[in-house]
């Protein structure tokens, strides 16, 4: 059996003009072309495709079932064709992103919305770590792009574009100890447990740690989970506030003295200089900076 593009493209279209004559019109062929196509497609798959009755062929049941399947062929065939000549022009085979754990709910979707857009046959995988762990999948060239919190020191091989902001705020269960004050103090945290969203390795210490005791999670939806259950206090994202469920409401934000009501940080679009970038990565950068300077 040697069945390719052209005789699926043949028959597709005498199923949908209706005969071989303006089959061959459509596809600028000679009857004969066409109608010995379909003879020679019919003895390959030991199936007759059209009736020969009259004037004008019809199509077997077997023609209507496999016709479905001559379509579907057909567009993953020409998604095939459409990819392999992008990946000769510079597509990646694929594009991996890391989220930080705490910016999940912000609004990085529309980003991959766009790439989709550009490049449909691309292959993008989303993962998600916190900030240290993001930091060292892209540095170790496990990823092209690590969505982050900005950094007080800046590694000499990053390259970033400025998204958005986002902001974190300090917040306890309502019967939590640290709720019932009106103001809370420096001391009245550290005397407290703090839930910390960081990195899995015990060695790194975690940012902005101001209890003497800690427990460490590597996702903040579950940091958020253990300050729900007034297992300690912690910083969460205002993103990550709105979209939680009910419980949110029984929770409190907490007015610490001499300390801003909120965090503040710009979210970074990071990567790698010293790694080559492939059209998507190219055409994803270019995008960021746009909407940046909007």
């Amino acid at each position: 059996m040697n069945i390719n593009q052209e005789h699926l493209i043949i028959f597709k279209t005498v199923i949908e003009t209706g005969s071989f004559s303006a089959a061959a019109r459509v596809l600028g062929k000679v009857p004969s072309a066409v109608s010995m196509s379909i003879a020679n497609l019919e003895i390959d798959l030991n199936i007759q495709l059209f009736e020969r009755i009259g004037r004008e062929p019809i199509p077997t049941p077997a023609a209507h079932n496999l016709y479905q399947k001559t379509l579907y062929l057909l567009s993953e065939m020409n998604q095939w064709k459409q990819h392999a000549l992008s990946l000769g022009q510079g597509l990646e085979t694929a594009l991996n992103i890391v989220i930080a754990s705490e910016l999940i709910y912000i609004n990085w979707i529309n980003y991959i919305l766009v790439l989709e857009k550009a490049f449909p046959s691309l292959e993008i995988n989303i993962f998600t770590a916190p900030q240290e762990d993001a930091l060292k999948m892209l540095v170790q060239g496990q990823v092209q792009f690590a969505l982050l919190f900005e950094r007080e020191i800046l590694d000499h091989r990053e390259e970033f574009v400025e998204l958005l902001t986002e902001s974190i705020v300090p917040i306890a269960h309502q019967s939590h100890p640290l709720a019932q004050l009106e103001q809370v103090s420096m001391q009245d945290l550290f005397n407290f447990r703090q839930i910390i969203v960081t990195t899995r390795d015990n060695t790194v210490k975690p940012e902005l740690l101001f209890s003497k005791m800690y427990w460490r999670t590597n996702q903040h939806h579950l940091a958020l989970s253990m300050i729900q259950h007034g297992l300690g206090w912690g910083f969460i994202p205002m993103e990550s506030l709105k979209m939680t469920d009910q419980d949110a409401k029984h929770l409190k934000k907490l007015n610490i003295q001499e300390f801003t009501a909120k965090l503040t940080y710009f979210v970074d679009l990071v990567w790698h200089k010293e790694n080559a970038l492939g059209l998507a990565s190219q055409f994803l950068i270019a995008y960021a900076k746009q909407q940046h300077n909007k």
